[in-house]
């Protein structure tokens, strides 16, 4: 498959269904065990990305979706990432490695302690 294939078939991570669903910034941080709404993941690399919280922000480049979440990569930690930032993620891979990434569409929102247990087992 060339990289031409791979972008024609990307999915669409951010539904406005998903949006209406994700808590705003800062309204689960007072929570000890917050809801994960949703979660991508690179299909040929281990990286994770678990959606706590979200919301649309103005960038110099234009609008985009600032998330926060619990991001599993070479570490695993809180910390925020965006929407283009998952879409450009595998800007100039080649082959296999140039797959984007995914949305999880089996994945059902859950407290943050179960989902970290599920990811590690």
């Amino acid at each position: 498959m060339d990289n031409a294939s791979i972008t024609a078939n990307v999915m669409q991570l951010l539904t406005e269904e998903l949006k209406k669903q994700i808590p705003a910034l800062y309204s689960q941080e007072n929570s000890t065990d917050p809801i994960v709404i949703c979660k991508f993941f690179d299909p040929t690399g281990s990286w994770t990305w678990y959606v706590i919280e979200g919301e649309e922000k103005e960038y110099d480049y234009g609008k985009d979706f600032l998330f926060f979440g619990y991001v599993v990569g070479f570490e695993a930690e809180f910390g925020y990432f965006t929407l283009n930032q998952l879409l450009t993620a595998k800007q100039g891979l080649k082959g296999m490695q140039a797959v984007p990434i995914e949305r999880d569409l089996y994945f059902t929102p859950d407290k943050l302690s179960k989902v970290i247990e599920k990811h590690n087992k």
